[in-house]
């Protein structure tokens, strides 16, 4: 994460002004949308509906969907990115859950992820279980500290100024003062926080998650996506609704959109934009909407022309884009222990974040003998950056350790994703930092001039699910509506303590 100092002339009220479309035509302007990842076609679908159908997507990849991505392992297709539907069950429905699992009619096959049992699936650095009454006592005191840390964060002035770490809550409460020191210790605080968020809680903002909008919103339940058609599915569904599309294979059609086009310069006038793409081609329209990762925000990747005010910089730089790992591991047999409540399991490793998190397919992909170990932020990196033959070595080593009475077999099959080493990536999903609050959502959401921007990270409450990238297409699209449509082109931010 760069930094940057704070330039005290963002503190002040700021107006952004869009450029009103001078040269739109009777249909309506001409819309660029930069990504085909849920936000980019959600957008699209906004836009659609307003009747700005005068569209082009650019999309850098072979595909749509960006970080929601199916690939075929061992037989049976497994999510590389995304693969839960988060927040279901509550007082508000999940938008996600609604076309995946509701009246959407999707249907897809969906499988409610118990964590439940995780005080008797807890394995030892050596080998062998920790006795369940041992973990249950971790787990229900840092519960306790979670509840505290709730009602903490609702005193706390809603500018973001008082906010401060999760570690440092944590401290507050008196809970493991200098960090937790045994393995079990670091594994459940890691289980708690690094597998929601991809960083520790040192780095993860109080104030931005706990509560956290997803779950105290849309519920609590959160449901593995494990159907052979792919989360991606949910995309495809949303791209269907305004985009041409193959009856048979579901495959998008439609001329408006340009798979396989880098863009990687965007100048934008008072009169319009226009888009050059890494094959030399020029795009011009009277707005343009970048659907980039913040990872790829974060990068040279796109050049923009003039460069961004510092204000928007500031604001890019200032949120972190994290990394979460889904390493798949193939066996010739099965040697852990399946039924319920053995789904998911732990390695209290004393290297935080070394192979903690396991679950087994028994349900989901039935005879596969396929095991998941999600690793994140350094490790993730780390992993990213060595051979799949050394990662492979490496989590059998973890399993021979967790099960020294078993014959543990090597693994045969290997998918590591790579997400922050893709330069159309360069991360997973954005994390909340410390001290943000709506006026930095604002800032990184805002236009500059005809220049729109949209992504799970500009999304105020939700960012980092699908769910937060869905609705942040429809948020951003109707920021450019009011302007194209109906000359409301002022984007106000209101001061950050105001």
């Amino acid at each position: 994460m760069l930094e940057m100092k704070p330039c005290r002339a963002i503190a002040l009220a700021l107006v952004v002004a869009a450029q009103c479309a001078s040269l739109a035509t009777a249909a309506g302007p001409r819309v660029i949308i930069v990504g085909a990842g849920m936000s980019g076609i959600s957008a699209g679908k906004r836009l659609s509906e307003a009747g700005i159908t005068d569209l082009v997507i650019l999309e850098a990849t072979d595909r749509i969907g960006g970080r929601i991505h199916k690939t075929k392992f061992a037989g049976v297709n497994v999510e590389m990115g995304a693969n839960w539907v988060e927040g279901v069950n509550g007082d508000e429905m999940n938008p996600i859950w609604t076309m995946a699992n509701g009246t959407g009619g999707l249907n897809l096959r969906t499988f409610r992820s118990d964590f439940d049992h995780l005080a008797s699936n807890t394995y030892k650095q050596d080998g062998g279980l920790y006795d369940e009454k041992v973990v249950e006592n971790i787990i229900e005191r840092m519960d306790e500290v979670e509840e505290s840390g709730s009602k903490l964060s609702g005193t706390l002035h809603h500018s973001g100024q008082q906010d401060m770490s999760v570690m440092a809550m944590q401290r507050l409460n008196d809970h493991m003062p200098s960090g937790p020191a045994r393995p079990v210790d670091m594994v459940v605080d890691y289980y708690q926080h690094d597998f929601e968020f991809a960083e520790p809680p040192r780095v993860t903002s109080l104030q931005n998650t706990q509560p956290l909008p997803t779950f105290s919103n849309f519920g609590d339940d959160v449901y593995f996506v494990a159907d052979q058609r792919g989360y991606e599915s949910v995309v495809y569904h949303v791209a269907g609704q305004y985009l041409r599309t193959d009856r048979k294979s579901g495959a998008v059609t439609d001329p408006r959109l340009k798979p396989n086009t880098v863009v990687r310069e965007i100048s934008y006038f008072p009169s319009g934009v226009t888009v050059k793409t890494e094959d030399d081609k020029v795009y011009r329209a009277d707005y343009v909407v970048v659907s980039a990762s913040l990872g790829v925000l974060q990068t040279d990747l796109i050049r923009f022309k003039p460069q961004l005010p510092s204000w928007k910089i500031v604001s890019i730089y200032q949120f972190d884009m994290a990394v979460y790992t889904k390493v798949f591991l193939k066996f010739p047999k099965r040697f852990w222990p399946e039924g319920e409540g053995k789904e998911f399991f732990l390695y209290a490793s004393g290297r935080r974040g070394y192979f903690p998190v396991w679950q087994q397919f028994e349900q989901q992909y039935p005879g596969s003998n396929v095991l998941l170990v999600t690793v994140t932020d350094d490790e993730s990196r780390r992993i990213e950056q060595q051979s799949d033959n050394q990662t492979m070595a490496e989590a059998v080593a973890v399993l021979r350790k967790m099960f020294p009475k078993e014959d543990v077999p090597d693994a045969t099959e290997i998918l590591v994703p790579r997400w922050w080493s893709n330069r159309f990536f360069k991360g997973s999903f954005s994390n909340w930092p410390i001290g943000v609050n709506r006026y930095e959502y604002d800032l990184i959401r805002a236009p500059v001039g005809r220049v729109y921007f949209t992504g799970e990270h500009t999304s105020e409450k939700y960012n980092g699910y699908v769910h937060g990238a869905y609705l942040a297409g429809i948020d951003s699209a109707d920021i450019l509506i009011n302007c194209a449509k109906k000359k409301m082109c002022k984007y106000d931010v209101k001061g950050k303590h105001d």
